[in-house]
Formats: structure tokens, C-alpha cells, sequence
């Protein structure tokens, strides 16, 4: 049977590269069904820009919006989720530009009662204006300006022989994960008593483990590139990481507060 995919993408003030994120949708050899934009917060920009694409963007692109009341990503992602149309849920953040095989890649490993997370290239700091102004979307092994070169290859023999996992890998990263959006509902989501930067992602994903759910790592395969920013205040970790400890140690599966509000 027939299934619809949406990708989703969390993003708070960051036109410039919310953009090239939507320039590299429209260059995949599979678009998703859907886009669904989890906006924190976003100023006029961010809406603007949003606007400009849907006029002729390949595929319905969503904006889901909330106000700015500090980091509350948790509580956009369950917002957005509970909006998107599509049973497989792709997810990255809105400063991640795309291989143009990404979601392909994730679509050609994606198993039942099985999640997907994959790695990141980092494009260095240096690198942010000539990328900002010539709207670089491609890269490849040799480019300039990036670094972590190896995760760039992108090789399908390697990548389709991972195996499934029944821990959670400590190398997960919320940018570049899926998961089928019933899996993701069994578990009500995302916790939104997790606030502020830090453990929202691996603390979700624990939950779907705790629940029987399998990951399996993209290794050469949905290659992400990941544009360099300052990094975000951190005050909120030592309680977000209480949190996913107790999580794990009491194989808790639903949150206590998530998407089930908005569903």
C-alpha cells in the first residue's frame, strides 16, 4: 500500500539558510510528499521567504508557526508532526542542506518498527559568505570549506548492508533521523517539559527504543551538510539531561506532555 513521506524541518530566525535548505528540496531525485516548516518563532523574514517558495515549490510546503518564547522546539515538532499529512516522518533542521539523494536514501532503508539516523558534513565558518552568496547547494568530497570529508561519500552497497540496533546509538543526531509517525505518536511525541537547546532528539528516540523500536545508522548514504552558527545557550542541558536518564533507566515510552494535544 501506497504511503505519503513528509519532511520536516525545524527552524527560529535563520532565513538565509532556511533557504538554501529549500533550494536543495527542489533538486532531490525523490521529492517527499509534503514540507512541513516547524517555525519557533520566526520574524516577518522567515514568513516572506516561506511565501516566496510556495508560489512554485514542487511539493505543498507548510508553515507552522508559534510564538518566541525562548527555545521551545519540542513543542513546534510535535505541533508540526501533528500537522503533517505524510505516515513517514523525515526530519532535519532548517540550517542542514541536503545531498540530492537524501530523502531517496532514507526511503530505500526505511523498515516497520525501524528508525533511521544519519551523520552530518560541517561547512566551516569561514566558508558562510561566498556560501550565503553564491547559494551553494552541491557539494561533493573535495569542496571547499567543509570538514568531516569522508561522511560526503556516498557509497549504497556499504550503506544497504547496516544493521538494525536495539540500543540508541550516542552518535544520533536530531538533524538527520526518520521514523513512521504512528511510531512517533505511540510514544506522544516529543516531551515538552524538555525546554531550551539540549537531549530533545535522543531523548525522543530513547522512548521509541524503550518501546521496541529498532535504529539502524545511515552510513553512506542521506548525506547532510550542516551550515556553521554560534552555538546556543546551554543552561537548560543538566535538567534535559536528568530528564532523558530517567527516561532511560525507567524505560519510560510516553511523554507526559506531547503531541497528543494537537492531535
Amino acid at each position: 500500500m501506497p504511503f505519503k513521506t513528509s519532511l520536516v524541518a525545524s527552524t527560529y530566525n535563520w532565513p538565509e539558510a532556511l533557504e538554501l535548505l529549500l533550494l536543495s528540496v527542489k533538486i532531490q531525485t525523490v521529492l517527499p510528499d509534503e514540507v512541513v516548516i516547524a517555525d519557533d518563532g520566526s520574524s516577518r523574514a522567515t514568513t516572506d521567504l516561506i511565501e516566496s517558495f510556495q508560489k512554485d515549490f514542487p511539493v505543498p510546503l507548510i508553515h507552522v508557526w508559534q510564538d518566541d518564547n525562548g527555545n521551545r522546539k519540542t513543542s513546534i515538532m510535535n505541533k508540526a508532526i501533528a500537522k503533517a499529512t505524510g505516515d513517514y516522518i523525515i526530519e532535519i533542521d532548517g540550517d542542514i542542506i541536503m545531498h540530492p539523494a537524501f530523502v531517496s536514501d532514507h526511503l530505500s532503508l526505511l523498515e516497520n518498527k525501524t528508525f533511521l539516523y544519519g551523520s552530518r558534513v560541517n561547512i566551516q565558518e569561514s566558508k558562510l559568505k561566498t556560501l550565503f552568496k553564491g547559494k551553494q547547494i552541491r557539494f561533493h568530497y573535495f569542496s571547499k570549506g567543509i570538514k568531516k570529508r569522508n561522511r560526503t561519500l556516498r557509497i549504497p552497497l556499504l550503506a544497504n548492508r547496516a544493521q538494525k540496533e536495539i540500543k540508541r546509538s550516542r552518535k544520533l543526531r536530531g538533524c538527520n533521523v526518520s521514523f513512521w509517525k504512528a511510531d512517533f505518536i505511540a510514544i506522544n511525541g516529543y516531551n515538552e517539559e524538555m525546554t531550551g537547546w539540549g537531549m530533545e532528539d535522543s531523548e525522543m528516540i530513547q522512548r521509541l527504543v524503550n518501546n521496541g523500536i529498532s535504529g539502524k545508522r545511515l552510513k553512506h548514504k542521506g548525506i547532510a551538510y550542516h551550515i556553521y552558527h554560534f552555538e546556543q545557550d546551554k543552561s537548560s542541558v543538566p535538567a534535559n539531561q536528568q530528564i532523558e536518564l530517567l527516561t532511560e533507566e525507567r524505560k519510560i515510552i510516553k511523554s507526559p506532555k506531547g503531541i497528543d494535544q494537537y492531535l
